[in-house]
């Protein structure tokens, strides 16, 4: 009789106490859009080591259309940040008064000194999972995309590592620079590294931009 695959043999749900949940409470509390880095270079086992981890993400069909681009030359990286720059003047030009004045102070973006850079995509024309939930739902490949990018933002703020989501950007442009396919649709450009500080405040609330509130909490009833 053939023996049973791994897969086939359920493993032993684990036990998660009081002290794990208190831990990713903290976590959660801690995780942030980090701007500022350290230029240290990451262990590339460790960056490794995270994307073991995002790959357990889910996903629409068990698709995983994630599709990651690192930015390693000088001249992508220059293209993303000559991208940001218009973008952001733009920006800047829509707002009016003091809301402008604070906005020219804001740090937006770690694209000069994240040691490790990356956009991702979403491979919308994926043969995997042979399109089921995506056949009436396609945005439910990048959802899945944003899934992965979350799992892999707390895994590496468990590892002491820093990840910024930099969205003040032409996905033309970035699509472009990353010699992307024509079906591959741009989800986010991350910046990660070692942060060079720590805060659990996020950094739009201490400058004043924005606070945290309860608005879209309330579940509502129907």
């Amino acid at each position: 009789m053939a023996l049973a695959s791994d897969e086939s043999v359920p493993r032993k749900a684990p036990q998660f106490d009081d002290a794990f949940r208190d831990k990713l409470a903290e976590l959660l509390a801690w995780r942030r859009d980090v701007r500022r880095f350290r230029a240290d270079p990451l262990d590339e086992a460790e960056l490794e080591a995270l994307f073991d981890l995002a790959e357990l993400s889910p996903s629409v069909g068990n698709s995983q259309p994630w599709r990651w681009v690192r930015f390693d030359g000088a001249a992508a990286r220059a293209a993303v940040r000559a991208s940001f720059a218009r973008c952001n003047a733009a920006a800047l030009a829509d707002q009016s008064g003091g809301r402008a004045a604070l906005y020219a102070t804001l740090k937006l973006e770690g694209l000069d000194r994240a040691p490790a850079q990356f956009a991702v995509f979403c491979d919308r024309a994926t043969a995997q999972g042979h399109g089921l939930g995506a056949a009436t739902m396609p945005e439910a490949l990048d959802y899945s995309v944003v899934a992965q990018i979350v799992a892999f933002w707390i895994a590496a703020r468990a590892r002491g590592l820093g990840l910024g989501w930099v969205s003040i950007l032409d996905p033309a442009d970035v699509a472009k620079a990353a010699g992307a396919p024509p079906d591959w649709r741009f989800v986010a450009y991350l910046c990660i590294g070692l942060p060079s500080e720590e805060h659990d405040v996020p950094e739009l609330q201490r400058a004043g931009w924005q606070a945290r509130t309860g608005r879209g909490r309330t579940v509502a009833r129907v």
